[in-house]
């Protein structure tokens, strides 16, 4: 989806679950039932147990690729940390990923940290560390937020004291490091598969999230969306 604002709120958030089912319901109309379809069957499998966090990526088309990860293993939030790089999904390589998972901008990994633990993540620190553990072993039964570095440095010193467990990929060969999308991909994959054969973690979105997420989707799937639902909200409502 177009980056979210973390502090702009969604202008359907304040609705009740019973007007988030009607602009549904009604902005469906407006698109084909073959998405919407496939609207319902996707989003049962999103998630945000799981987040992403990329600091500071001067690549974009690496930092696009784990957007496009991210979206085929059902992870729906991305924090983009911009301190001296900006980001702008790469069409060619997100390939539409962008309209489908949220990403944030901060200005600075502090920032994200902050907002991240606000909501109850725990911060997971991607790089060989005297106190890591293997990906394959990571304890999943609290929500994590994967952090990710830079191409060439990794993750910077604020970045790696700031988090609260840290994590690394096996390896058996003479390249002492993955490309970070790469990277992002073994993580996500290791991760979100352990959730989805799990059932004593509760990592599905709830009722209202879903609607959120599909009426984030619909807007996506019509021509000038946001106005378009805007008007649609303007008329369920009255």
């Amino acid at each position: 989806m177009p980056e979210r604002k973390i502090a702009e709120p969604i202008f359907y958030k304040s609705y009740s679950i019973e007007q988030k089912k009607r602009l549904y319901e009604a902005l469906g109309e407006l698109y084909s039932d073959n998405k919407r379809e496939l609207f319902e069957h996707l989003s049962q499998y999103r998630t945000r147990h799981i987040a992403v966090v990329l600091e500071d990526i001067y690549q974009s088309h690496n930092a696009s690729a784990v957007l496009r990860s991210c979206d085929c293993f059902g992870v729906q939030d991305v924090h983009v940390v911009e301190k001296n790089n900006s980001f702008n999904p790469a069409g060619d390589v997100a390939v539409g990923s962008s309209k489908w998972v949220d990403y944030y901008k901060h200005d600075n990994i502090a920032e994200a940290y902050k907002h991240l633990r606000g909501h109850g993540y725990k911060i997971v620190a991607t790089l060989p560390h005297e106190n890591d553990t293997m990906i394959s072993d990571l304890d999943l039964r609290e929500p994590v937020a994967l952090v990710f570095g830079t191409e060439l440095t990794g993750l910077t010193k604020e970045a790696i004291e700031g988090a609260d467990a840290y994590v690394k990929i096996p390896m058996y060969g003479f390249t002492e490091s993955f490309n970070i999308s790469v990277c992002a991909a073994l993580c996500l994959f290791s991760t979100t598969e352990r959730l989805r054969r799990g059932n004593d973690i509760e990592w599905q979105m709830s009722e209202e999230e879903l609607l959120d997420l599909k009426i984030g989707w619909s807007i996506q799937a019509i021509r000038d969306g946001e106005n378009v639902a805007r008007n649609v909200a303007k008329t369920i409502m009255e």
